[in-house]
């Protein structure tokens, strides 16, 4: 057995922080059904698990491939009324029957995709993280791009994002170990990261939550990143950068609480290798010490011109 998930995270479209009760209205993807809400220590709001129903291929590394049927369930969820993330994931187990059943069936195990035939859970891991995926094969990328644009089209938001980034995505798999337990975070191209943990007993929906917490700090990381890197520090003048960063420090910067609301175990053996809060840190320095020196420049010049002959 083995769990797969995917989560997109980028910027909600709308200019100003989204108040918890607009955040309600936003997510509340499934009429009935309750959206959790939490105010400490950062204003966070997940929708109900919307579930769609899969009959596809799940590919493999070694090449081979296997049909998988059943349902995946999907989320939205909003941190500190700026941050929208689509998540969606399932479980994976062997078929007891071998065979296609009827829906009803697929339809009593919310969140569980059935396997025929002999599969092996690691290599199917390892297809899964792989970044090129048939047309036919599982593609929870494209179920999470579906929940962010039901959020983003609701008329509750403006469609201006403070900043212009670009979205990332981050592609797990959890399964048995062979052997020593161990996680793996990797950075890959055109904006993929994958993690490959071990499965140990914690549910579905826990493991997706702690995922998406990665997937958030990972994505408030490569977004100050990347305004520094496009800022021109030591080209242009100290007044124009510290407008550049404003929206970082307005938007941006208050969110960072890694594993505020999850499990840590999983964000402290990732920090081991990249060191993302070193980053996260460095950056966050390099800012301050910009406005620092713009300030300090600006009342030097205020001195100077006040000063009498």
């Amino acid at each position: 057995m083995l769990t797969l998930g995917e989560v997109h995270t980028g910027f909600l479209r709308n200019s100003t922080s989204v108040s918890r009760d607009r955040c309600a209205h936003i997510l509340a993807l499934i009429q009935g059904e309750r959206v959790r809400r939490s105010e400490r220590p950062v204003q966070y709001a997940v929708s109900p698990e919307r579930l769609r129903g899969i009959d596809c291929r799940l590919t493999s590394a070694s090449g081979s491939r296997h049909r998988a049927i059943g349902t995946v369930a999907a989320r939205a969820a909003i941190t500190g009324g700026h941050v929208l993330q689509g998540s969606a994931f399932v479980s994976v187990t062997g078929s007891a029957a071998d065979r296609r059943l009827s829906w009803p069936h697929y339809l009593a195990r919310p969140g569980v995709l059935e396997t025929l035939g002999k599969v092996d859970w690691s290599d199917l891991a390892d297809g899964f993280l792989s970044e090129g995926h048939p047309p036919e094969s599982l593609d929870l990328g494209a179920i999470c791009t579906d929940v962010m644009h039901e959020v983003q089209t609701s008329e509750h938001l403006d469609q201006r994002a403070p900043l212009r980034t670009s979205r990332s995505k981050l592609r797990w798999a959890a399964v048995a170990p062979r052997g020593e337990a161990f996680i793996q975070f990797g950075i890959e191209e055109r904006g993929l990261r994958t993690l490959r943990l071990p499965l140990d007993g914690r549910n579905l929906a826990d493991i997706a939550e702690v995922c998406e917490d990665l997937a958030l700090h990972d994505w408030l990381l490569t977004c100050l990143q990347g305004l520094i890197e496009g800022s021109d520090i030591g080209a242009v003048d100290r007044a124009q950068l510290v407008r550049r960063f404003g929206p970082a420090i307005d938007h941006v910067l208050h969110l960072w609480m890694p594993a505020a609301r999850v499990d840590r175990s999983i964000w402290d053996a990732v920090e081991r290798r990249p060191g993302l809060t070193r980053q996260w840190e460095a950056s966050v320095n390099r800012i301050r010490d910009q406005v620092a020196a713009s300030t300090v420049a600006l009342l030097s010049d205020a001195a100077r011109g006040g000063a009498r002959p």
